[in-house]
């Protein structure tokens, strides 16, 4: 069992000091509960043996959003499955392992289960951490940079109190079937006009949004999700965007021991620079 890191909040910045041959692991868009329960399982799975081989040297874990395909809090009720997971990140937290989840465009409607029944903080935005001295921005990255006008007015409709008050008035099994339909038929949208393809830093929202706050305050790591494309590349010469990447095909990570940062596939491969 590692030896728990020092991680504090100062002035909105998370401090996390690491000791020995501690890391810090970030992954991102697991996706669980879809596209059907033996995948979603296999996949759970696999996610579990991934947190089982890390437990023995991590300080912190992040998981930084849509971790779940699908996620809604009614006042009584969550969704059902995930006990593997469930489980597993229950255990770790038993034994002193910081762990933080941050919200995705599919797991938006988090709300206070995680931090109250697992003692897991859940962030909606973006957040500073400073690891060992070195600067980190970390966030899902939905609706940040440059275009995609349309979700951003999704999402502000979605995130609003009058729209999640609606939702909870339908019933579980009706509201978890649109929700399902609406992310199946956004997936196929998204693979229709080759979304997940590297088009270039011109047109990488995420790179260009690190690039504008780079110009106002510097990081040495900037580190989202959403992309679904694992990602390495350097702003300056002392700043980096990196993307995790997803699970659902792919299962890249990110990991940093106090020195660097690396994005490795969980069969050990790290990709270089693009």
């Amino acid at each position: 069992m590692p030896s728990s890191p020092s991680a504090t909040n100062q002035e909105n910045t998370m401090i996390i000091a690491l000791k020995g041959a501690q890391k810090v692991y970030f992954v991102s868009d697991f996706h669980l509960g879809t596209p059907d329960e033996l995948s979603s399982r296999q996949r759970e799975e696999k996610i579990v043996r991934w947190l089982d081989e890390i437990e023995k040297d991590a300080a912190a874990i992040f998981f930084v959003g849509d971790i779940f395909d699908f996620w809604f809090e009614y006042e009584k009720v969550i969704p059902k499955g995930f006990f593997r997971f469930f489980a597993k990140i229950t255990m770790l937290r038993s034994k002193g392992i910081p762990l933080f989840f941050f919200t995705g465009n599919h797991d938006l409607w988090m709300k206070d289960y995680f931090s109250e029944e697992l003692g897991i903080p859940v962030f909606q935005h973006p957040q500073e951490i400073i690891i060992n001295e070195k600067r980190f921005l970390v966030g899902h990255g939905d609706g940040l940079g440059p275009g995609d006008k349309k979700y951003k007015l999704l999402k502000k409709f979605f995130t609003s109190s009058a729209c999640k008050w609606m939702f909870k008035w339908l019933h579980p099994d009706i509201g978890i079937a649109i929700a399902q339909a609406w992310s199946k038929n956004s997936r196929l949208t998204n693979e229709l006009k080759k979304e997940d393809e590297y088009k270039g830093k011109d047109h990488e929202w995420l790179f260009q949004y690190s690039q504008e706050i780079e110009s106002k305050i510097h990081f040495d790591y900037y580190v989202f999700g959403h992309r679904h494309l694992p990602l390495n590349l350097p702003i300056n010469e002392s700043s980096v965007y990196f993307n995790l990447g997803e699970w659902v095909n792919q299962c890249y990570y990110g990991e940093f021991d106090g020195m660097s940062f690396q994005l490795k596939q969980y069969n050990g491969y790290a990709i270089k620079a693009n």
